[in-house]
């Protein structure tokens, strides 16, 4: 894909900007840069030393975001890894003045966009589905080895799709036949697996089960948790969290991360004096998340999803 045809349009931009509270003497780090819509705002307000780091696993992603960001390019630092590696880069960097970290846990549009890719029930193409395309796991490898049970276990779990045992059965039935190649192969099996009645209304019936092999593929789940800790402790007081989830498996990680960060002593209460040590890193900025906007839907529908949820250093 070329690096102009990577266009993406930044859900919540305004709220996460506002979120972040940029301030100048401070680092900021975009963990999922995108085509670099929030890191344009973020740095359009790092003042004369602030600083941003840009992380994507998607070496399109990066391309694409150092042409957006090309006035700006003498304060920002580009990570083309995963953010899972957000603790170790900070190291690396010897980063003391973390001043706030956004996180938009939704895949870029261009990735769903571009056939190639393998991420779409809707185009025809080779099984792949990884944001980092070099990765080892891929979506053919997980259609195409995965046990029954293993199947029928991540479409339930991150698809959460009441047909998964059918669905399992049916690709693994299939495969015996052949190997499992491509997307519309794929859905056409999900499809079949389904009972017409549940079929007649409702998302896609293959959108589920993508949604739990793009998730598995990737890790999608796994990275969230250590990434908020990481956040947690390096975030200079005052600093702010900010995270952009799209489905309730991701929300309910924030939403529980925060809520542990943001908890006190946890000692019994008919103890005298707290024996734990535990203190509170964070605090909730929103107890309710933010949801878009009527207009932002209206332009663009891909944002319903997404829940905002912000917390600060204490």
């Amino acid at each position: 894909m070329a690096d102009t045809e990577f266009l993406h349009t930044s859900v919540l931009l305004h709220e996460c900007i506002e979120a972040l509270n940029v301030r100048d003497g401070y680092t900021y780090v975009d963990c999922t840069t995108g085509a670099g819509g929030h890191s344009l705002e973020i740095a359009k307000r790092l003042g004369q030393n602030g600083r941003l780091i840009c992380f994507d696993q998607d070496e399109n992603a990066i391309a694409a975001a150092k042409l957006r960001l090309k006035n700006y390019l003498d304060k920002i630092t580009f990570i083309n890894e995963n953010f899972s590696e957000l603790d170790a880069i900070l190291s690396r960097l010897d980063i003391q003045n973390l001043g706030g970290v956004l996180a938009d846990l939704g895949c870029s549009s261009p990735q769903f966009d571009d056939a190639s890719r393998g991420f779409s029930y809707m185009n025809d193409a080779r099984l792949d589905m990884r944001m980092c395309i070099t990765a080892p796991l891929d979506a053919h490898t997980v259609v195409n080895t995965y046990s029954e049970a293993e199947l029928k276990r991540i479409i339930f779990d991150y698809g959460e799709e009441r047909f998964a045992p059918r669905i399992a059965a049916a690709i693994c039935a299939r495969r015996k036949e052949k190997p499992i190649d491509t997307t519309l192969e794929l859905s056409d099996i999900i499809k079949s697996a389904i009972p017409a009645a549940a079929r007649a209304d409702g998302p896609h019936p293959a959108k589920r089960t993508f949604q739990a092999i793009r998730i598995e593929v990737n890790a999608e789940l796994d990275v969230i948790r250590p990434a908020i800790d990481a956040a947690a402790r390096r975030l200079a007081p005052g600093g702010r969290i900010a995270v952009i989830s799209f489905h309730s498996l991701e929300d309910r990680i924030v939403k529980q991360a925060f809520q542990s960060l943001a908890t006190g002593c946890t000692c019994p209460r008919d103890f005298p004096i707290c024996v734990c040590g535990k203190k509170p890193l964070i605090r909730h900025v929103n107890k309710k998340p933010i949801l878009p906007s009527e207009d932002e839907l209206a332009n663009n529908p891909r944002a319903r999803s997404a829940k905002l949820r912000i917390a600060e250093k204490v």
